[in-house]
């Protein structure tokens, strides 16, 4: 009996689910201060700025995953690796997040953090090679790729700097990491956005134009 393969419409879902659960994990590790003052609040400033950061870091994570995943057109064994790789380095952001939280910004565990962030970049390279560079879709130039490549690369390389940093200067180190995060606000670059004409039929279900009822 042949089983169906496996779509990116379920690989999307399936990443969906699993970023919805870290954010989840994320504020569930969040705790109150024992004290009844805002004083007592204050003091839990590395927790918040963890918290913060970690938030965002998932949510730019996910923009730049969901507009990746637009030019998959068929899940191959190989993505759907690469995506589990991608999706287990992300999932050790709750715990590297606990651990620079409860040491108030500690050097290794900052470092840890860092490294993370890093393990998380170096998967996402590998989702482009397989989705941009090695089936090169409709929509996107040699150049466009180029430029996404160059800034993959080079966050990566900052980000392993900002872990080595952190063991000395840990606010640096995450300073970094928190710089690295703005090359990705805006997901994917010019070029990259596939217009309605050129979306694949699996983006499009049921909408046939020339189809008259």
């Amino acid at each position: 009996m042949l089983h169906p393969a496996a779509t990116p419409e379920r690989l999307t879902l399936f990443s969906d689910g699993v970023f919805a659960v870290l954010i989840t994990v994320l504020v569930l590790d969040l705790r109150p201060p024992e004290l009844p003052t805002f004083r007592a609040l204050l003091s839990l400033w590395p927790t918040a700025l963890s918290y913060a950061v970690s938030y965002l870091f998932v949510a730019i994570v996910w923009t730049n995953h969901h507009h990746l995943l637009h030019h998959a057109t068929v899940a191959t064994p190989r993505l759907i690796w690469f995506n589990f790789a991608h999706l287990f380095s992300v999932s050790l952001l709750p715990l590297s997040t606990a651990w620079m939280a409860v040491s108030e910004l500690a050097p290794q565990p900052v470092a840890f953090y860092a490294a993370v962030f890093f393990l998380v970049n170096t998967t996402y390279v590998l989702l482009i090679w397989e989705l941009i560079d090695a089936r090169r879709p409709d929509g996107v130039s040699r150049r466009v790729s180029r430029i996404m490549r160059a800034r993959s690369i080079a966050t990566l390389c900052l980000f392993g700097a900002a872990a080595v940093v952190a063991l000395k200067y840990p606010l640096v180190g995450l300073g970094i990491c928190c710089c690295c995060l703005i090359a990705y606000l805006r997901p994917g670059v010019a070029g990259t956005e596939r217009h309605p004409a050129e979306r694949h039929p699996a983006d499009a279900k049921g909408h046939n134009p020339g189809h008259r009822s």
